[in-house]
């Protein structure tokens, strides 16, 4: 997929369905039950040892950790997606990709501080804008700006489709972390949900010859 028709697909707008999202990210939860809560469960523990036990560093677990560990539930949601074998393994494949992904994931959340500390709209802007960020890399192969931009610009055509999706997410977790052992199923929903409408949008033009 390259920039032409990406720009090609966003003149020619978009569409999708919120409710169709959020079923299909369940149904590719329901399909790797095991490894979706186990990889969460990793995640959440392995986050909880540096909130605990090295406080000093747990700034470096969301710089150079985070991105990579959740790029790996879009890994895995494309392979289950497409119908392949699905490894434990499959998981950490975040980490093939790991400088794009940490300039991505650090930049971003950058840029949307600094919008919220400004005057609050620009910085949800961002923070909606930027949401499809990584798979623009991971999927698309632009290198880590473009993905930021690409993905702010795609998701602009359907913005506020995306905030409530967003928004909708955000809520699903934060009852999740409420009932605790929800967030093991909320977290991995979420980010198949984003893979999903990713999915939706870019479909035809992944696929295009």
């Amino acid at each position: 997929m390259n920039r032409i028709r990406l720009t090609k697909l966003m003149e020619q707008s978009y569409d999708f369905n919120v409710k169709e999202v959020l079923l299909t990210a369940w149904d590719l939860f329901k399909r790797q039950p095991l490894y979706s809560v186990g990889y969460t469960g990793f995640i959440i523990s392995l986050e909880l040892l540096f909130l605990v036990y090295l406080k000093e560093y747990a700034l470096l677990f969301s710089i150079f950790l985070a991105g990579p560990l959740f790029a790996g539930f879009l890994i895995a949601a494309n392979k289950i997606k497409q119908d392949e074998d699905v490894n434990y393994q499959d998981f950490f494949k975040g980490f093939q990709y790991y400088i794009p992904v940490i300039l991505i994931w650090l930049i971003s959340q950058i840029l949307v501080a600094f919008g919220l500390l400004l005057l609050v709209i620009p910085g949800v802007y961002l923070m909606v804008g930027y949401s499809m960020g990584l798979m623009m890399h991971i999927f698309a192969g632009l290198d880590f700006w473009d993905s930021m931009e690409y993905s702010r610009r795609l998701v602009t055509v359907r913005w506020w489709k995306f905030f409530v999706l967003i928004l909708i997410l955000i809520g699903i977790n934060l009852l999740g972390a409420l009932l605790i052992l929800g967030i093991f199923v909320t977290l991995p929903v979420t980010m198949y949900a984003l893979y999903v409408v990713f999915e939706m949008i870019t479909h035809k033009v992944l696929t295009e010859d």
